[in-house]
């Protein structure tokens, strides 16, 4: 007799890629990713174009008001509808919602060449364009565990996210010189229209994906928004495991958001120009990316292992280092490790939130997890920058200030990692 053949790895990158669901949802996310960064691109060169009239009129010469405006108007709804947009995911298909995203997005943006080149018009629609990106985001999310079994959550969330941070870069970068060639070759409206088509593009991949859902809700009838609220808040209060890991996810996307400020004064100072902080912020990206390989082929090694709080001390670490750090290759070598601290953090916890919450309650869990997340982002933004200013004028050097907020951020960092983990070990240690 022939001894049994040894079950298939199914927790593998290959294994990802042999998933044809998987792969539907991932290449359809990637492009509605980078049709996310192109929008954001367009709206500034719609704004520096000076077709659209101001409003108020006070705002004729003044186009950072203007550009201010625009950007609250698309950071907004993530926080005021990310909440609600999980409530109503998990009343609907995942796979129909998320359809319905992309084709609404693809609508409101080819319909803008045809509206009166108002502001108060281009500000709706950026609006309307971000409010229905918070319904997109908890139904992929809720999504990732319909199209891979247990044992492949960890690199699916690995992937996903080394995959966003790419798309991101991407879509900065090629945004404005595409538009330009857009422009020139075939006229002012095929900037919209080929926006448009990535999302219809990003609709049919999802179309194509086969997966069994359960029941949704009840698909819009006996709703109550404010009961299904507290009742996610009763549930991530009482699931410790999956409070814990929103705790974890919390404050990695705070770093990330503050790497973000600081990567522009950073580059300036290992060779680049501060115009080129995305090259800093991709080599983060290719990180992820390691990341993503290591624990699609060695995640399922590494349970009871402290993995978030390795990528908390490798993150800390790397913060202390960049106030070092003058030459190019070590500028990337250090953001590529951060990268990878990262992915220690974010791929275990997510997969960890996916397994422990029922799908009845997916949406509700991930659309607080994307409210917790934007807020996240959103500080450190707004306080990262002026921080920076004021101790580089009390110590009166602009390197000297920056190395001193390196250095504190790099020990905040380790502090909160070891804090957190010391907090939530008893709870998760088992669970990875």
């Amino acid at each position: 007799m022939h001894p049994a053949s040894p079950p298939p790895d199914r927790s593998g990158l290959d294994a990802l890629l042999r998933n044809r669901p998987f792969l539907a949802l991932w290449t359809g996310q990637l492009l509605a990713q980078v049709a996310d960064k192109i929008f954001y691109v367009l709206l500034i060169i719609l704004l520096k174009t000076g077709d659209y009239r101001p409003w108020p009129v006070s705002w004729q010469h003044s186009e950072n008001s203007m550009l201010s405006a625009v950007m609250i108007a698309y950071t907004v709804p993530a926080i005021v509808f990310g909440s609600a947009a999980g409530i109503v995911v998990d009343r609907f298909s995942k796979k129909q919602m998320l359809i319905a995203c992309n084709v609404i997005r693809a609508g409101l943006i080819v319909a803008l060449p045809f509206l009166p080149k108002a502001f108060v018009v281009l500000l709706t629609m950026t609006f309307l364009v971000s409010t229905v990106t918070q319904f997109f985001a908890p139904a992929e999310a809720a999504a990732v565990p319909l199209t891979v079994g247990r044992e492949g959550l960890m690199s699916a969330n690995a992937l996903f996210a080394s995959s966003t941070m790419g798309g991101i870069i991407v879509g900065l970068t090629i945004g404005e010189g595409l538009f330009s060639w857009l422009k020139h070759s075939y006229g002012a409206a095929s900037q919209e229209f080929f926006l448009g088509g990535l999302y219809l593009i990003s609709a049919g991949l999802i179309y194509a994906m086969q997966i069994k859902e359960g029941h949704a809700g009840s698909s819009g009838k006996n709703v109550h928004p404010w009961q299904d609220l507290k009742e996610g808040l009763r549930y991530v209060k009482h699931n410790h495991l999956v409070s814990n890991a929103l705790v974890q996810l919390t404050i990695l996307y705070s770093v990330f958001a503050a790497l973000q400020v600081l990567a522009i004064a950073l580059s300036g100072k290992i060779g680049l120009k501060e115009t080129q902080f995305g090259f800093l912020l991709a080599a983060a990206g290719i990180g992820m990316v390691f990341g993503a390989a290591f624990l699609g082929h060695w995640g399922h090694r590494m349970h009871h292992k402290p993995l978030p709080l390795i990528g908390f001390l490798m993150m800390g670490f790397v913060l202390a280092m960049f106030a070092f750090a003058r030459h190019l290759w070590v500028g990337f070598g250090l953001s590529a490790l951060f990268g990878f601290g990262a992915s220690l953090i974010n791929g275990p916890m997510q997969a960890l939130i996916q397994e422990k919450t029922p799908e009845s309650m997916r949406g509700k869990v991930f659309g607080l997890e994307n409210n917790a997340i934007n807020i996240a982002l959103s500080l450190p933004l707004a306080l990262t920058g002026p921080l920076t200013d004021a101790v580089s004028k009390a110590v009166g050097s602009d390197d000297l200030g920056l190395r001193i907020v390196l250095l504190s951020l790099g020990f905040l960092v380790s502090v909160m990692g070891m804090a957190a983990w010391k907090h939530t070990r008893k709870v998760l240690q088992d669970a990875l």
